[in-house]
């Protein structure tokens, strides 16, 4: 199964599928159509059923129960690399029996000092990029991974297991393929995305999301005579910012804390406008910050007496813990598979996003498991063969039935 998962990671990345976040469509490049047209080449081989892509790059199939249970899970990973640094052209560098040194690319070192948990991996099989792209282990490495349990189903025909539903999906990266995703359709009862770190780690819990517009209109006199009258909408939006907590701010904060992340600014006398995240797993705190946005514009139109400021809040997506812990069983489920591998598990908390959260809001509670990758989105991405081993075979002992 090794060599398989190996094989097919090396032909993935290969494949160039950046989405853009300056598309309007799903997906937002065709490109990820040639990694999904692939797959469906590979789950044939595996004896999958009902495979089907749809028009938005949305890629299901079915790998049928061989016994008597009426159990369906899902699993699901994304097919694109992100937007921001390069995908194309990808030279994966496999390294066998790493030695725990720094780890020399073409113009960028992987130093051990830096990121420590190389130790780790040392006597693993590492794959790491050459130094110019992104490696595409975010998600690749999950794709290979959900397809090493098929693999072994596959070429284990005796062995006992579930219904498995498998997702190829696109455009996770800027936030907006999973939207497409049918849940219905799909028909489990519960899923996980394989979409995170080391093994041994779970997640269910993440971010409550919102973004903020704060737009500024100023009153625009020449500077020679501008006292009494000007108003700078450029300072104006400064001013604001100040009046939000400066401990809230993403650079204070890790674990559990919230933030507001000022993301992009523009400004003129005339008119500026602020752009926010407004991020926090606790959904009192989440709501406190939003009424901190409205607070602040209130001040500004009441010092200026005018309305200068105004201000636009959408929710983005909310933290799944708080169904999850309803119907638990995809958590039970995956502690038990990871015990069993010897591991201990490991709630961590998500800083961000994930579209297992979406997806459990559309009803379909999906808790995020490891790919045995590191370092994502950038040059210094590699990933392990021998946990991406380890997440294949968690994966199976999820599925299976004794």
């Amino acid at each position: 199964m090794k060599d398989y998962i190996l094989r097919k990671f090396l032909k993935y990345v290969k494949i160039d599928t950046m989405s853009s976040d300056e598309a309007n469509t799903t997906p937002s490049t065709n490109k990820q159509f040639d990694l999904a047209n692939v797959l469906i080449e590979d789950l044939k081989e595996l004896g999958l059923t009902d495979i089907k892509l749809n028009e938005s790059a949305i890629l299901t199939a079915t790998l049928k129960s061989n016994c008597d249970s009426n159990l369906k899970i899902g699993f699901l990973a994304h097919m694109d690399t992100i937007p921001g640094f390069s995908g194309t052209n990808v030279k994966p560098n496999v390294i066998e029996k790493y030695d725990g040194r720094d780890i020399k690319l073409n113009i960028i070192t992987i130093s051990n000092k830096e990121f420590t948990f190389l130790q780790d991996l040392k006597g693993q099989t590492i794959i790491t990029t050459d130094g110019t792209t992104v490696l595409g282990a975010d998600d690749k490495a999950g794709i290979a991974d959900i397809m090493g349990m098929l693999y072994y189903f596959h070429t284990h025909k005796d062995v006992k297991h579930t219904e498995i539903k498998v997702a190829f999906t696109p455009d996770e990266e800027i936030g907006s393929g999973i939207h497409k995703f049918n849940v219905k359709d799909f028909d489990c009862d519960f899923a996980y995305t394989v979409d995170g770190g080391r093994p041994y780690e779970i997640n269910y819990e993440n971010f409550n999301a919102a973004s903020a517009i704060v737009t500024f209109n100023g009153v625009d006199i020449h500077p020679g005579s501008a006292k009494g009258h000007m108003i700078n909408a450029a300072r104006v939006a400064i001013e604001f910012d100040s009046l939000l907590p400066c401990n809230q701010r993403p650079e204070y904060t890790d674990g559990y804390d919230g933030f507001n992340h000022l993301e992009e600014m523009k400004g003129t006398v005339s008119n500026a406008t602020l752009y926010y995240i407004i991020r926090n797993h606790d959904m009192n705190k989440f709501n406190e910050q939003k009424k901190q946005f409205q607070a602040a514009i209130s001040f500004i139109n009441n010092k200026y007496n005018n309305n200068v400021a105004s201000l636009e809040i959408h929710d983005s997506y909310y933290n799944m813990k708080d169904l999850i812990i309803k119907d638990d069983r995809c958590i039970k489920r995956a502690v038990k598979a990871i015990k069993d591998m010897g591991l201990e598990p490991q709630f961590t908390p998500i800083r961000g996003g994930t579209d297992g959260a979406q997806l459990t809001y559309m009803g379909l509670n999906t808790p995020n498991l490891g790919t045995g990758g590191y370092n994502c989105h950038g040059p210094y991405e590699l990933c392990s063969l021998d946990e991406m081993q380890a997440v294949s075979n968690i994966l199976i002992k999820i599925a299976k039935e004794e």
